[in-house]
């Protein structure tokens, strides 16, 4: 009779995966789930905050979404995982398509003992938000959907990689040098395998069935988002709780590389003020709506 493989160590795991020196302001932890080890990092947990999950995108780890989530530290109790079979977190196993990754989320939230959060995700996270908020809408209090990936415009994959390219060209350059360990380390097979899973997810009708606040927001030069008037064409086909923000002069990874922008747009939608800059303090780049749901609440005059 054949022996049975030992169930791999998820302790072995994180001494291998466990980072020599902090690389983030948030606290670095890990988490068994399932047995399988989650990396994640965290903020100070304060009394009855609003919780505030971040999502990377594909390939990646949460490394590149900590700028901005680190400006949200002091607002929302903040989380910023590395989803199972990405960045340090260990593998879920052969199967790995959106449905799964959304179950990953929710049962980290379990994990933690968190009911309820809003969820802020970055290319492929936003398919596996939207994902989340129809499998688990009483779990979700907000979206923010930040630079939209994995729909009809970034097929086929020769397309996306083309598109990925030239959007390597346009982030900051220290982006690379964060990226490329998470790319190498994630494989070619499951780049292969996650694709095709993108490619048959139903991301715009998940996304327009959305029954919570949304705010979607992309860049002027991201080569993996058709153009805004198309964006909000859309966006606007039908009644919805979408909020559609242009940040002028951002390509993919706004989370990256217009930290403090996008930090403020996200306050002002939780609070549900108008998109305005505040002159002087972020300058950088014009951030304006596109486009208001009609199920959105109404946002409030600014002082």
């Amino acid at each position: 009779m054949k022996k049975r493989a030992a169930p791999p160590n998820p302790n072995r795991h994180i001494a291998r995966r466990t980072p020599r020196r902090p690389s983030s302001a948030l606290a670095e932890r890990w988490i068994v789930i399932d047995g399988v080890p989650v990396f994640y990092r965290e903020s100070p947990l304060r009394l009855d905050p609003p919780h505030m999950l971040h999502l990377h995108g594909f390939g990646l780890s949460g490394r590149y979404l900590l700028p901005t989530a680190e400006l949200l530290r002091d607002d929302y109790h903040t989380l910023v995982p590395d989803l199972p079979g990405f960045g340090r977190s260990g593998r879920l196993g052969a199967r790995l398509d959106i449905p799964d990754l959304a179950e990953a989320a929710v049962r980290f939230l379990d994990a933690k003992g968190i009911e309820r959060a809003s969820l802020v995700g970055n290319s492929m996270g936003c398919p596996v938000i939207v994902e989340f908020a129809y499998r688990f809408p009483d779990r979700i209090d907000r979206a923010v959907l930040v630079s939209p990936a994995g729909g009809v415009y970034n097929q086929p994959l020769r397309r996306a990689v083309t598109q990925l390219a030239r959007d390597g060209g346009r982030e900051p350059r220290k982006m690379v040098t964060v990226a490329t360990p998470d790319y190498l380390r994630f494989g070619v097979p499951s780049t292969v395998r996650l694709f095709r899973a993108l490619t048959q997810f139903p991301s715009l009708e998940r996304l327009l069935a959305l029954k919570v606040p949304t705010l979607a927001v992309i860049g002027t030069r991201d080569p993996l988002i058709p153009h805004f008037d198309r964006v909000r064409e859309i966006a606007a086909r039908e009644d919805n709780h979408i909020l559609l923000v242009v940040m002028e002069g951002a390509a993919h990874a706004i989370n990256f590389s217009h930290p403090q922008e996008l930090a403020h747009v996200i306050r002002l939608f939780m609070a549900d003020r108008p998109i305005l800059d505040r002159p002087g303090t972020h300058a950088h780049a014009r951030a304006y709506e596109l486009h208001r749901g009609v199920h959105l609440p109404d946002a409030k005059n600014c002082d």
